[in-house]
This record gives C-alpha cells, sequence and structure tokens, in this order.
C-alpha cells in the first residue's frame, strides 16, 4: 500500500501539471509515463554499469552511448541521474531537444525498451513544470516492484475519477474477481485483446507471484512470466505505452503489449495460441462486413462488436482454453440470427461454464449499462452440462454515480483482509461470488432457483430455442414470503426488481435498434 507520504507526492506532481497547462487527465500520465520511461532507462544502464563493474567485463548491454554527439555534446546528459541537477532552462533543452529524439530513434530501431516511443513528444514547454516533475518523481522511492505498481495503480485511478477518460479502466475489484475465479496458473498464456491500461494483465501477474511464487525459482518459468506469459493489444498508442509501463512497474520485464486492430486483422498467426482469455471488449458498436477480419465472419455473420469480440476470444483460445469476458445484456438475450448462434455455440459446441450477472451500477458514472461475466471453455466438441448462474447485487460500493465504499477497505474485493461481518454481505457479494464458484460442480447443483445462485440444466437453456442465457429467465421470485422477511431481504427483491425492469428496458433498446 501508498504512504500518505507518496500519495500527496503524487497528488503534487497531478496538480503542478494541471496547474501548467496539462490539463487532460489521460495527457497528464501519458507525460508521467514518458518520465516514468526515461528514468528506468538511467536504471537499467546504471545496474549493466553495476554489473560490469563487480564481474570486471564489458557492458553486455549499453541504452546510452559513450562519448558524444556529433554535436560534441556529452551523451550521459541524456540520462535522468545527470539532467535531474541541471537548472529548468537547461534540462528542459536537454530533455525536449535531445532526450526525445533520443526515445523516438530507439523506437525506430525497434529496440524493444523504445517500441512505443516512436512518436513521443514532450507534450508542456514550460520549464519550471518539468523540473518540478522531475524532482517530485525523484523523491519517490521506486526500488520496491510493489511500490512502483500501487504508484501506477493510484495515477490510472485518477484517470476514472477526473471523468472522460474513466471508460478506459474495468474496476479493479471486478478484475480480481475475474482472475481469482479462472486461477490463473504460470504455465497458461494470457491476452487481451482489448488492453487498454493491461489492468488485467497486471492482475494475473499478480495473482500468479501470490499463489505460486515458485516459479521465480524455475528458470523456464521465470523466463516464461517476463517473456511469453502476458499478451495485450490496442490500437490506441496512448494506451498501449500507458498499458506496458504498468505491466514494467508491476514488475513484468518484456510483456508483449503490442498494437493491432483486434477486430480487422486476420488471426492466423495467433488462431489457437492463448490458453487463457480475460477482457472487457468494448460495446454498442458495429463495423462493416469490409473492415471486419474474414475468420471472424466465419464464427459468426454480424457487425456487432460485442459479438464479433466473442467470435474473436474462441479464434484465438487454444483447445482447453478458458475465458471470463464482461459482455452487455444484450448478448445473453438478444434476438437476431447472430445473438442466437452466438449463445448456441457457446452451449453446443464449447463448454459454457458459467454467467454471472453484475449489477446495473458497476461501471457509473461512465454507463449505467447492464453486464454480466461470461465463463466458457473452449473444447469445439461440446461439453456444457449445467451452467452456474450468480446474480450478483452488491460489489462494495453505491450503485449511484458517487460509487461510494460501503464498507471499509479491508472489508471489500473478493478476497477481503478482513472476514465478513453479519449484514456486511449485503454489501459486498464478491467472496460469496467466489465460494459458491468453487462448489459449482458440487453442492451448487441442489439449490433452488429462489437462491442467489443456482444451475440451469444445458436442456433447459436449449429448451427455449433461443439459448436464452439472462438470469431472469430461469430465476425464481417467492414474492408470497415479502411481507415476512427481513429489511435487508426486502431490500434485494428491489435491486432484483430494478434488475428486471434493466433487463426490460435493454430488451426493448435491442428491439426497437
Amino acid at each position: 500500500m501508498l504512504t500518505g507520504d507518496i500519495r500527496n507526492k503524487v497528488d503534487q506532481i497531478w496538480n503542478a501539471f494541471w496547474s501548467g497547462g496539462v490539463s487532460n487527465p489521460l495527457s497528464v500520465i501519458e507525460q508521467i509515463t514518458y518520465l516514468l520511461f526515461i528514468k528506468r532507462l538511467d536504471d537499467l544502464h546504471t545496474l549493466e554499469e553495476n554489473k560490469a563493474a563487480n564481474l570486471g567485463i564489458p557492458m553486455e548491454r549499453r541504452i546510452f552511448p559513450d562519448g558524444q554527439d556529433a554535436q560534441g555534446c556529452d551523451w550521459s546528459d541524456l540520462r535522468w541521474s545527470r539532467f535531474r541537477n541541471f537548472e529548468a532552462r537547461a534540462m528542459m533543452e536537454v530533455v525536449a531537444d535531445r532526450v526525445f529524439p533520443f526515445l523516438r530513434q530507439m523506437g525506430e530501431e525497434g529496440s524493444s525498451y523504445g517500441e512505443h516511443m516512436r512518436d513521443a513528444r514532450l507534450g508542456f514547454s514550460n520549464a519550471a513544470l518539468l523540473a518540478k516533475a522531475v524532482d517530485l518523481l525523484d523523491k519517490i522511492p521506486m526500488e520496491d516492484r510493489d511500490t512502483k505498481g500501487d504508484l501506477y495503480e493510484y495515477m490510472l485511478g485518477k484517470i476514472a475519477s477526473a471523468g472522460q477518460n474513466g471508460q478506459f479502466r474495468t474496476p479493479r475489484h471486478i478484475i480480481q474477481l475475474m482472475v481469482e475465479m479462472t486461477a490463473p496458473t504460470p504455465q497458461d498464456v494470457i491476452c487481451d485483446p482489448a488492453a487498454g491500461t493491461c489492468g488485467f494483465l497486471v492482475a494475473a501477474g499478480e495473482y500468479l507471484r501470490g499463489k505460486h511464487p515458485a516459479l521465480f525459482r524455475d528458470e523456464r518459468l521465470r523466463r516464461h512470466f517476463h517473456s511469453g506469459l502476458f499478451h495485450g493489444f490496442d490500437f490506441d498508442p496512448t494506451m498501449l505505452r500507458i498499458g506496458s509501463m504498468n505491466m514494467v512497474l508491476h514488475g513484468v520485464e518484456n510483456p508483449d503489449v503490442s498494437y493491432r486492430d483486434s477486430l480487422a486483422q486476420e488471426h492466423d498467426g495467433d488462431a489457437g495460441r492463448y490458453s487463457l482469455i480475460l477482457a472487457n471488449p468494448p460495446f454498442a458498436g458495429s463495423l462493416d462486413y469490409e473492415q471486419t477480419a474474414k475468420d471472424l465472419q466465419q464464427i459468426v455473420k454480424t457487425k456487432k462488436t460485442e459479438l464479433l469480440f466473442i467470435a474473436l476470444f474462441l479464434r484465438l483460445m487454444k483447445t482447453g482454453g478458458r475465458a471470463a469476458v464482461i459482455v452487455p445484456d444484450g448478448v445473453l438475450f438478444g434476438s437476431s440470427t447472430a445473438h442466437k448462434a452466438l449463445r448456441e455455440t457457446l452451449v453446443e459446441r464449447h463448454k459454457l461454464d458459467a454467467v454471472l450477472k453484475l449489477p446495473s451500477g458497476v461501471f457509473r458514472p461512465y454507463a449505467g449499462v447492464s453486464t454480466a461475466i461470461l465463463f466458457f471453455t473452449k473444447t469445439g466438441v461440446g461439453g456444457t452440462d449445467h451452467v452456474w448462474f450468480y446474480d450478483l447485487q452488491a460489489d462494495g460500493f453505491s450503485l449511484d454515480d458517487k460509487r461510494a465504499d460501503l464498507l471499509p477497505p479491508e472489508k471489500q474485493g473478493p478476497i477481503p483482509a478482513m472476514a465478513l461481518e453479519s449484514g456486511d454481505h449485503d454489501k459486498n457479494n464478491l467472496p460469496d461470488a467466489l465460494a459458491r464458484w468453487a462448489e459449482r460442480d458440487g453442492a451448487e447443483r441442489n439449490n433452488p432457483r429462489t437462491a442467489q445462485s443456482f444451475c440451469v440444466p444445458k436442456a433447459d437453456i436449449a429448451a427455449t430455442g433461443t439459448y436464452d442465457l439472462s438470469l431472469n429467465r430461469y430465476k425464481q421470485v417467492e414474492h408470497e414470503e415479502v411481507a415476512h422477511e427481513s429489511p435487508a431481504a426486502i431490500i434485494a427483491d428491489l435491486r432484483r426488481l430494478e434488475a428486471d425492469i434493466s433487463d426490460g428496458l435493454s430488451k426493448l433498446e435491442a428491439m426497437l435498434g
């Protein structure tokens, strides 16, 4: 956890950028990312210098050239440890006129360090702002991986709280629930084809560090963790830079975070490559058939991006691979031919494991869309016997635009630091969902459909004719008992009623659209 002092320093940096004229929150973190990248280059170069000095051998990997450039200026001036001591105007001259062209050159040469820096530019001309930002970043201890990761997460949280760019971030506790439920292994090859800030990949990495620490004592697994386990795609260069830095600061040395228009490019090179997909792809968009990869149209003929992404996941997954994907509710009950065909494909040709319905306020204040998480396994030969449904009604935060904490931080998330007490479940269902998920092939099979979670046989889903996957299609409510229920149970019933109304409105919008 970040200390109050470090949080204050980050707030000071953020406020300095705002008062210095950099007001777009995404631009602020992009500029901070550049500075952190420059600092990391110097740290890596220093590490190589120390290694060479201790072993008495030449440096194996020199980032900054030795000697002077064509203009007779020392290359060493480009290093963070050198220019941080310069006067503000001299620092601005070095960073803007020499360091950033150096970064762009690294990108053009294909350096793994500079891959996302091809169009790097210093986004302001205020020398005092640069000097202040460098000074404040230099005072933050960056030796510890946890501190570096928490620092960046704290800044990413500021994107969400700032408003217009919050859609880039899936709530962290929802990501953690999905990761815990899919339980990544050190042998997995994980992909997020709509990576954004790489929140899913970061959470998977942290899960592996906590659950499988021995992997770092195995050279093969350690190398796989740093260079072959994590793959993220996006078509926004800014998000690629931010996501890549997020991974690096969380201790992944060489993640594959690369440019790709996932729905437009063919996937022959990646087909069947990944064992785990974790994603929250864009909703409510549509593409022309001509712009869509032909191999996806062979799976489902549609223009809807939410359906095309599921087709993409099936294309990218290896046989036996699993997926946890956030989808809009329309995917569960949409009446178009493409909607029905895709649901039938998941149920009949693969193994649909679960549908976890999320509260409609999870993505507020940015969107009020009703969503669910689909869990499925690619088999190609079927395998669905029962589908587990869970009605998540509370995620620890208010479901209005304020998204205020309903519980203290130590009682939040799917694995709270402090055990929940009586009544806390009504405010945070995530630990219950995780516990019941583990029993989906056991005790959960006996739950009545009036319970918060229950299993539905494949035959019942197929009998709908449309392979309807909406929870309310199967859930039963004992209305006659409401008068004798506790206030908490009445609140739960009202939330279900709200969900029913939301589903009805979504279906109406789907029919009208």
